[in-house]
């Protein structure tokens, strides 16, 4: 049977956001990366979906995306979540490494990724979040057919979120709002006055 996931963007909503990153060594949690453990036993599916443009830029090759994963799934274990797939974009289209430089599915905005990972993990699209601090992320999210919600974290921290997309202060926050607890907190902006207690997904509602 089917199963919904939550997918995760990485940099500035995960881990703390480093231009290009590819040191394992400053690979960081953000506050409330813990919680997503709640969303792992309630049944929850845990994809990290991640551009990574330095490897078309030149900047860095993938066995460095793979050491930052590596460093990344260690971090989670020591707060007791476990991820069920990491998938990274590695191109660019204006990339200078051949191969990698060119236009794909998989970069999001596209929906790529999360299209792999639901053929690979037999998941439930239509009743699936994609947590995010960009743009990109919603329109991945909205390609996919997936619920996007919003974090004012990273390079997000004091920005609006897009026009209809429910924001959260932080990924601990949006991860309440899936689960329904009655203690999270909505990020406060002049777009989102107010939100439900818990988010359905489309898939999901009456």
């Amino acid at each position: 049977m089917s199963r919904p996931a939550l997918f995760l963007d990485r940099d500035g909503t995960l881990v703390e956001e480093v231009p290009y990153l590819h040191d394992p060594e400053r690979v960081v949690l953000l506050p409330g990366a813990g919680a997503l453990a709640a969303a792992g036993a309630a049944g929850y599916a845990l994809v990290v979906v991640t551009n990574q443009a330095g490897v078309a830029r030149g900047l860095y090759d993938e066995a460095a995306v793979d050491a930052v994963h590596r460093r990344l799934g260690e971090l989670l274990a020591g707060a007791g979540v476990r991820l069920d797939a990491v998938l990274h974009c590695p191109h660019h289209p204006r990339g200078t490494v051949p191969g990698y430089a060119r236009a794909c599915r998989c970069r999001k905005p596209g929906p790529g990724m999360l299209e792999a990972a639901a053929e690979r993990l037999d998941l439930d699209l239509p009743a699936s979040f994609l947590v995010g601090n960009h743009p990109s992320d919603v329109g991945a999210a909205v390609a996919a057919g997936v619920t996007p919600l919003f974090v004012a974290t990273g390079q997000a921290a004091g920005r609006p979120p897009p026009p209809g997309v429910a924001s959260f202060a932080d990924l601990e926050a949006a991860t309440g709002a899936v689960l329904g607890w009655p203690a999270w907190r909505p990020a406060r902006s002049p777009a989102t006055p107010s939100a439900p207690a818990a988010i359905a997904p489309p898939g999901m509602r009456a």
